[in-house]
C-alpha cells in the first residue's frame, strides 16, 4: 500500500506593504490653504476650541507623524540612514520655509517655533545621540533654569530630551507646566509630548517607501 503524501501546511501569506509617501510641498501647501479659510474667531456662546485652532493643532500632528515615520523606515531597514537624514532635512526646509501674508505667517509662526525641537531631535537620534532615559528628569530640570538667559541651550536640552524618547525613553506630560505664560521650553516639552505620542501610534508602522509626489 502506498504511503500516504504529508500534507504541507500552507504558509499564511504576509501582508502586503504599503508604500509610505513622503512629505511634499504639495502637502504643506494644502494645510496653508485650509488654515487661511478657517474660523479664528469661534462661536463665544461655546466651549469648542475655534475650527482654526483645531486645524493648526493637526497640522502640528501631521508634521511630526511624517517625521517619525522618516525615523521608523530606518529603524526598520526601508531606508538607509543617510537617505533618511536627507528626507529629514527635505521635510525641515519645507515646514520651516518662509509664509507668504503677514497674518498666516504670525499663525503659522507659532507651531514653527514648537516644531523647531521635533527636526533637532531627529537630527540627533539619527546622529546617535541619545541621552539615556534616567537623564531625562534632570535634563527637564536644567532646561527651565537656562531658558530664559540661553534659550539656544534650552533647544539643545530639548532636543536631546526628544531623541531620548524617540530612543524609548518616556515623556513628557508629568513635565508640562499649565500655565498662562508657557516659557519656550515649556512649548518644546509639548512638542516632545507629541513626538512620544507618535511613537507609540506608529508602534507597528513596516511600510515601504514610495516616491514623493
Amino acid at each position: 500500500m502506498a504511503a500516504k503524501k504529508s500534507k504541507k501546511t500552507a504558509e499564511p501569506e504576509s501582508a502586503p506593504k504599503l508604500f509610505y509617501i513622503f512629505y511634499n510641498q504639495e502637502r504643506w501647501d494644502n494645510w496653508l490653504k485650509t488654515l487661511e479659510t478657517a474660523d479664528w474667531a469661534g462661536d463665544e456662546e461655546s466651549d469648542e476650541m475655534p475650527e482654526g485652532f483645531r486645524i493648526l493643532d493637526g497640522f502640528s500632528d501631521d508634521i511630526t507623524l511624517a517625521v517619525i515615520k522618516i525615523i521608523r523606515l530606518c529603524q526598520n531597514s526601508r531606508i538607509p540612514l543617510e537617505e533618511a537624514k536627507s528626507k529629514l532635512r527635505s521635510v525641515e526646509e519645507i515646514v520651516m520655509a518662509e509664509v507668504p501674508g503677514e497674518e498666516l505667517a504670525e499663525i503659522v509662526g507659532s507651531m514653527q517655533v514648537s516644531l523647531v525641537v521635533l527636526f533637532a531631535a531627529g537630527q540627533k537620534y539619527l546622529e546617535e545621540i541619545r541621552p539615556p532615559a534616567e537623564e531625562v528628569k534632570n535634563l527637564v530640570k536644567e532646561g527651565r533654569k537656562v531658558v530664559t538667559k540661553d534659550p539656544e541651550k534650552a533647544l539643545d536640552i530639548a532636543s536631546s530630551i526628544g531623541s531620548a524618547v524617540i530612543n524609548g525613553a518616556s515623556c513628557c506630560g508629568k513635565y508640562v507646566k499649565d500655565t498662562d505664560e508657557p516659557t519656550l521650553f515649556d512649548e518644546w516639552l509639548v512638542e516632545v509630548e507629541r513626538i512620544a505620542d507618535a511613537m507609540k501610534s506608529l508602534k507597528d508602522f513596516d511600510e515601504e517607501a514610495g516616491e514623493s509626489s
